[in-house]
């Protein structure tokens, strides 16, 4: 069956409010058995305040309203007579602060994290079975209130673009995505499915399909998964945590092999992710021309300052999941080697995030999720706040400035007529308490209510 927005609900909205009584997760999220039209939704909502993501304050008691899908109206001091006057449903959300849908710059969305204990499963899973678990990551992701995200990266060919493609065409809900595609890596590299010592089945070309090594061969590559739909490209410029074999900062790819996947790239005007942990991996990526650098553990001053004299270039940090790995990891089993360079790495990269929070290089935010519960995304807030961050910051962090590197500033990221009518709310204020981003009570996708809070 597929999760589906509260069409129902929207049908017999005819006062403020939708919810009387309180109810449970999925009966808040309508099922049916034909798909919906996305971004067709049209409803007035009143917030009682709204952090639009542009201004450094919030604006009180403002009147959103959204005709299909998009945003239509936005009227400061909108009392019920004003949301009356739209003759469109109204959700009164006047006890609540409301902000545009959130968005996670680094998701991983048919991935989940007990697959870290045995990374063999990936070769037995069923195409059918991975877009079925990345149709439930992708629900938990949209009700956590992200309704953007970019996959960065998969280890099978075509199953991060099969969930994209069954949520715009409305058969799955879930964020709007982009997706990379196989990871770009080198042989045996932090992006490639090796695992010591396992025989691999005949058919394993669709999990190495973004191994390469020279120049051409990553042109060559790179041209064949923006040809297989890639929404941009991930590198994998030094080693991963999550790979056997590999040392974090130690650089993989060469600035030359980068560069050339940067060009085809922005040939055809899509933007690359550099997975970089290492100092000297950060500055090639930054020098090869990336537009997002991952994880930068060991960023340094030469990094930041590369970085602010190359301008739009911005960093993805992913603070929170240490924790996640640290605990459950241990408690389920993770190789030991995967521990052993997350303890080596999580307190790094924090220095590192608030060195560049007090230098100003662009953040996006950015949580690596899929290495722990898709759903959990916005634990990542209090940590960017206690490493430097204001609350407006982190929140600006996960909306317009997300939207820009992603280069759909002009679709969402900020609560402006035109654009997608993508909103949030919680109760209580997050600018003084940004906790309260991990406990959302409302999603509106395109106008399409998909969580509503009870009263």
């Amino acid at each position: 069956m597929n999760k589906l927005p509260l069409l129902t609900c929207l049908a017999t909205l005819a006062l403020a409010g939708c919810i009387t009584t309180p109810a449970p997760l999925d009966a808040r999220l309508a099922v049916r058995q034909v798909p919906y039209t996305p971004d067709s939704g049209s409803v007035a909502i009143r917030c009682g305040k709204l952090i639009d993501g542009i201004g450094e304050e919030a604006r009180r008691e403002v009147l959103v309203v959204i005709r299909d899908g998009r945003i239509a109206k936005i009227e400061d001091g909108a009392g019920s007579n004003a949301a009356a006057a739209t003759h469109l449903p109204v959700l009164d959300l006047t006890a609540y602060t409301c902000l545009p849908g959130l968005i996670d710059m680094h998701t991983h969305l048919t991935d989940r994290p007990e697959d870290t204990a045995d990374l063999t499963v990936y070769f037995s899973r069923s195409a059918e079975e991975t877009l079925r678990q990345g149709k439930e990551n992708a629900a938990a992701t949209l009700l956590a209130g992200f309704t953007g995200a970019r996959n960065v990266g998969t280890y099978v060919l075509g199953a991060d673009t099969d969930l994209r493609d069954a949520i715009n065409r409305g058969e799955a809900a879930g964020p709007r995505m982009q997706v990379s595609g196989p990871y770009l890596t080198i042989p045996q590299g932090g992006g490639d499915l090796y695992i010591p010592g396992f025989k691999e089945p005949v058919d394993n070309a669709r999990f190495h399909a973004g191994v390469a090594r020279g120049p051409n061969d990553f042109r060559n590559h790179a041209q064949g998964l923006l040809s297989d739909g890639a929404d941009l490209l991930k590198v994998i410029a030094s080693g991963a945590v999550l790979a056997f074999g590999g040392v974090p900062g130690a650089p993989e790819m060469t600035q030359e092999e980068i560069k050339a996947v940067v060009d085809v790239a922005h040939g055809a005007d899509k933007k690359v992710a550099a997975h970089a942990h290492g100092a000297e991996s950060i500055l090639m990526a930054i020098a090869a021309g990336v537009d997002t650098v991952e994880h930068a553990s060991y960023l340094d001053d030469a990094g930041i300052a590369a970085a602010l004299k190359r301008g739009h270039v911005a960093l993805a940090m992913d603070v929170y999941n240490g924790d996640y790995i640290d605990t459950e990891g241990r408690r389920l089993k993770w190789p030991e080697e995967f521990l052993r360079k997350n303890t080596e790495t999580t307190e790094i990269q924090r220095l590192a995030f608030t060195k560049a929070v007090k230098a100003g290089v662009p953040i996006v935010f950015a949580t690596d999720s899929g290495v722990y519960p898709h759903g959990l995304n916005a634990r990542q807030f209090p940590i960017m706040v206690a490493r430097g961050m204001t609350p407006m910051q982190a929140i600006k962090s996960a909306t317009s400035v997300a939207a820009e590197y992603m280069g759909l500033e002009t679709k969402i990221g900020t609560v402006e007529t035109g654009k997608f009518g993508d909103l949030i709310a919680v109760r209580g204020d997050p600018l003084g308490d940004i906790a309260l981003l991990q406990d959302v009570q409302a999603v509106v996708k395109g106008g399409l209510l998909f969580k509503l809070p009870a009263p």
